[in-house]
């Protein structure tokens, strides 16, 4: 049977055993690249510096005051003073002092600019918001924590460096809000000055107003209406009041005519009636006298006893007077027994012409204090009538600037609510602020106190290494894939009635010297042996010079 001609054969599907002597052929280009991959891995692996993380989480205490009695001058979103606090702490200047203070990646310092050295830094510094439910899902909560993680490759360092940032973002807390409270109240100071500033300025303006418009103003046209009002009753009451005096000056003018006849009558009369002895004027008053304290003991009796202070006193007054009235009566008997033609007098007339003279003497008092009085009351309403006239003329002549003064009364009123608003708001920020110095407001606390690791967290070994050696298998296997792909020769019976078409009658083995065989089986085990001895020598080396450094 002839073979087929045709050059474009298309390959046949490969089964369980062509795939066994794939693997057989190419075993080296599988195995070496697995073993090299291998052992570049775990050498690598190990001999990598070991990166420790420290991890501290904060807590964002809130407000011990409520904020519907103390509002916070602070009106920033929390997850943005956390950023700004950490653009500051994160900054160059910040980082490169730590790094100074701590003495971090010396190497790297003598290879690489500073700048490169605090980028490095900065990647490995990690601040993350704690939350509550798996991150991504509809659950997830930010509560108010976050946390701060870096890792170095001594741990000890990386903890230190963890409670440095903790540090400084506590005390970044506390001069934010204290500069947020320092700054909000003298804002409000500044600005209660200027409206204060404002409101006297228009209340000059508005007294010097007053002043060139006194008693012509809009809003004093009711009062001086009152104010005439008021004077012109006054006006009239006065008036009443003179004609009133006038009157009673008449009343006693009369009275005093009549008084006068009645004292000339007296002194005409002829002495009729004589009296057998005349009393004295002291006699006379000392039995008044002694009359007005008996009354009065009278009195004192009917309200106190008789061991009273004032009915004691008057007792001894009357005895007093009582003694004095003898004695008079004695020395005036001694002077009638000494003088006895003394002619009499009639003491009734005397006593009725004196009591006429008091009472002229009285009316005429009376009659120069109501002429006192109408001249007083005139006075007075004369005054009146003159500051009742001024006020009609005010009221006449009221400016017509109602304009002028509602703009000044306007004015007034608006910068006066300008200036309790901002009293009034600058009183709730020296609160704030002395809230904040007392360290009640919000405050940043540590929760977690900056970790110490255990474990290095980088490089996974147990997991770089799978890897590593999953790579090196595929790449041995790809090599092979590709080196099978390329080979187009016959490889065994299958390939040769699947493309020549060719009923195959028998076949005879490739001959070959056993010697030439044997040699080269063994130089390909010492190959592998050496290979993989060497191998595992190097990573064994790798391994126990990662334990002996750390140790």
């Amino acid at each position: 049977m002839q073979p087929n001609d045709s050059t474009s054969v298309p390959r046949r599907s490969l089964d369980v055993e062509d795939y066994i002597d794939i693997l057989r052929r190419h075993r080296g280009w599988i195995f070496g690249p697995f073993l090299f991959v291998l052992v570049a891995t775990v050498v690598g692996v190990y001999l990598w510096p070991d990166s420790y993380e420290s991890k501290a989480i904060i807590r964002i205490t809130p407000q011990q005051i409520p904020e519907n009695m103390i509002p916070s001058a602070i009106n920033q979103a929390l997850s943005d003073r956390v950023s700004a606090m950490q653009q500051v702490i994160l900054s160059r200047n910040v980082l490169t002092t730590i790094i100074k203070n701590f003495g971090l990646y010396k190497r790297e310092q003598s290879r690489m600019p500073m700048e490169d050295v605090v980028e490095d830094m900065r990647k490995k510094i990690i601040i993350l918001p704690v939350g509550v439910g798996p991150a991504g899902s509809a659950n997830t909560k930010n509560i108010p924590a976050f946390q701060v993680l870096y890792s170095y490759e001594d741990r000890i360092l990386a903890q230190r460096v963890v409670q440095d940032l903790t540090t400084r973002f506590l005390d970044e807390s506390i001069r934010n809000r204290t500069d947020a409270t320092f700054q909000t109240a003298q804002f409000l100071q500044d600005e209660v000055n200027q409206a204060k500033k404002e409101l006297d300025l228009t209340e000059t303006k508005l007294a010097e107003f007053r002043m060139q418009n006194n008693g012509k103003l809009p809003d004093q046209v009711e009062g001086n209406l009152r104010q005439m009002t008021a004077l012109n009753s006054q006006v009239a009451f006065l008036d009443s009041q003179i004609n009133r005096a006038q009157g009673d000056r008449l009343k006693f003018q009369s009275e005093l005519t009549i008084m006068r006849e009645r004292l000339l009558a007296l002194k005409k009369e002829p002495e009729h009636t004589v009296a057998p002895a005349p009393r004295s004027e002291k006699l006379y008053e000392a039995e008044r006298e002694l009359a007005a304290l008996e009354n009065a003991l009278s009195v004192a009796r009917q309200r106190f006893t008789e061991t009273h202070p004032d009915v004691v006193a008057t007792k001894d007054r009357l005895e007093i007077v009582k003694k004095r009235r003898d004695e008079i009566v004695k020395d005036e008997e001694a002077k009638k027994a000494a003088a006895p033609n003394v002619k009499p007098v009639n003491t009734l007339q005397v006593r009725e012409q004196r009591e006429v003279e008091e009472n002229i003497t009285r009316i005429q008092s009376a009659i120069a204090a109501l002429d006192t009085q109408i001249e007083q009351h005139g006075k007075e309403q004369r005054r009146n009538l003159d500051m009742a006239r001024a006020f009609q003329g005010r009221i006449e002549s009221a400016p017509l600037g109602d304009r002028l003064f509602s703009e000044l009364l306007r004015e007034r009123e608006m910068a006066k609510t300008k200036y309790l608003e901002m009293s009034s708001k600058l009183g709730k920020a020296q609160v704030a602020k002395e809230m904040e110095a007392r360290k009640q407001g919000e405050l940043l606390d540590i929760l977690d106190p900056a970790s110490l690791a255990s474990r290095p967290t980088d490089p996974k070994r147990e997991i770089v290494i799978p890897i590593g050696a999953a790579l090196g298998l595929l790449l041995g296997v790809a090599i092979a894939g590709a080196r099978e792909m390329k080979n187009t020769s016959l490889k065994n019976l299958k390939d040769v009635r699947a493309y020549t078409q060719m009923a195959i009658l028998g076949s005879i083995p490739l001959l070959e010297n056993d010697f030439v065989v044997r040699r080269r089986k063994r130089l390909a085990w010492l190959g592998w042996t050496t290979a993989s001895l060497a191998s595992v020598v190097v990573m064994v080396g790798s391994v126990v010079f990662y334990y002996a450094k750390q140790v």
